[in-house]
């Protein structure tokens, strides 16, 4: 089976997430549309009849004395009425609160030249107006603060004559104040359902970029350590067959370059195994890990274990692994030690893998110092540094006087 079949199968048997239902919440949308459009319908008809009340009632419009005050009166509440609702419909709240300052001003006029004159039942629409462009429990309690006050002042100014016109409006108008702020709560939810879809995809798609990189990771690890290996035993074989065909060294370098394809084959079916989830190598792996490289580079590797062991994450282990399998892998293609140390050391507040090559007195110190540009470009350390950023480590790589030396370390 393939990596990518493999992944396949992994996301194929997850749980699927629960998914927002922006179908749904769109279907809810469109019915409270129709109700607050039916609500809305009539509102025309209240700004006909306060206004209609007022011209009818005594004293009536004028040009003089109360009559003035009735006509500016009436004039302000017609057009306080008439843009606060626009205004809501729109929504514009800066033209509701400025249409619901004017509509207040205007019934309080009309509410001195007419006490018993529909002035209450415009103040209270002012009031909801006002309301409506408040936080929601702000809204509510001015709402039933300024009822209660108009009640008030037409039991003592008309001896309770309007009242009931009154109260029916203060139901009527909070329909419509509620069915507004229904449609604001929609509103909101359909943007943050949005925002919510909008992250999701973001990540998914970061999701899929950080197991492109696990998975390059992976493979560079995997491929590097063992390919590097066999093309040196193969450009050996090469060599010695084009020297003489007949050299008896021959069949053994072609022997260790077919151990290595299998070593190889057996890493890459491990690597398959780790990205679907089995167990991955880790610290426990390393003594086998030096003595292989040891058997194929014929380089001693040596490998010294201190302290006692900690319990490590699983993404550690494997870092720690990875670590030493790719400092061999650059050993084995830029240097030509004499010999090679790991060291483990488990220490009180962190794990450290020091890696490192010892070239002898008078050969080619910077033969250790992997080129610029050194496995694929560069991903060998980089790749390295990556793993140890992604669990938290440090790693560090440079020259030393008798060879260089990559350490790693991993916090407790």
């Amino acid at each position: 089976m393939s990596i990518v079949q493999g992944m396949s199968q992994d996301r194929a048997n997850a749980p699927a997430p629960v998914a927002a239902d922006p179908a749904g919440l769109r279907t809810v949308r469109a019915q409270h549309r129709t109700v607050v459009s039916w609500v809305r319908s009539i509102s025309p008809v209240l700004v006909v009849v306060i206004v209609a009340t007022a011209i009818h009632d005594h004293p009536g419009p004028g040009i003089t004395g109360r009559g003035l005050v009735v006509s500016l009166a009436t004039a302000g509440i017609a057009v306080g009425l008439s843009g606060g609702l626009w205004g809501a419909m729109r929504p514009a709240p800066r033209i509701v609160a400025v249409c619901g300052g004017v509509l207040l001003a205007s019934s309080a006029a009309l509410m001195w030249a007419q006490p018993a004159g529909p002035g209450a039942a415009s103040a209270l629409v002012g009031f909801l107006f006002v309301a409506r462009i408040l936080p929601l429990r702000a809204g509510v309690a001015l709402s039933v603060t300024g009822l209660a006050v108009l009640v008030a002042i037409v039991e003592i100014t008309s001896h309770g004559t309007g009242i009931g016109m009154l109260v029916a409006l203060a139901g009527l108008m909070g329909m419509i104040f509620l069915a507004d702020r229904l449609a604001q709560v929609n509103d909101q939810a359909a943007r943050l359902l949005a925002e919510l879809q909008a992250s999701r995809a973001a990540e998914a798609r970061a999701a899929g970029l950080a197991e492109r990189q696990r998975l390059a990771r992976e493979m560079h690890d995997v491929l590097a350590h063992s390919l590097s290996g066999l093309l040196l035993k193969l450009e050996g074989a090469r060599m010695l067959a084009a020297r003489d065909p007949g050299d008896p060294r021959l069949p053994e370098t072609i022997d260790e370059a077919h151990h290595l394809a299998g070593s190889g084959l057996v890493e890459a079916r491990r690597a398959i195994g780790a990205l679907r989830g089995e167990q991955m190598p880790g610290p426990d792996r390393l003594p086998e890990l030096a003595a292989r490289f040891g058997q194929d580079r014929g380089i001693p590797c040596r490998l010294t274990v201190s302290g006692a062991e900690h319990r490590l994450g699983a993404d550690a282990r494997l870092a720690v692994y990875r670590v030493a399998q790719e400092a061999l892998t650059n050993i084995a293609k830029h240097a030509h030690p004499d010999r090679v140390e790991l060291c483990l050391a488990y220490e009180p507040r962190a794990t450290r893998l020091t890696v490192e090559d010892f070239i002898a007195p008078g050969g080619d110190a910077d033969a250790s110092q992997p080129p610029a540009g050194a496995n694929g470009g560069g991903y060998g350390l980089a790749g390295m540094r990556e793993r140890a950023e992604l669990i938290g480590g440090t790693l560090s790589a440079g020259v030393t006087p008798t060879g260089f030396r990559v350490e790693l370390e991993v916090p407790e």
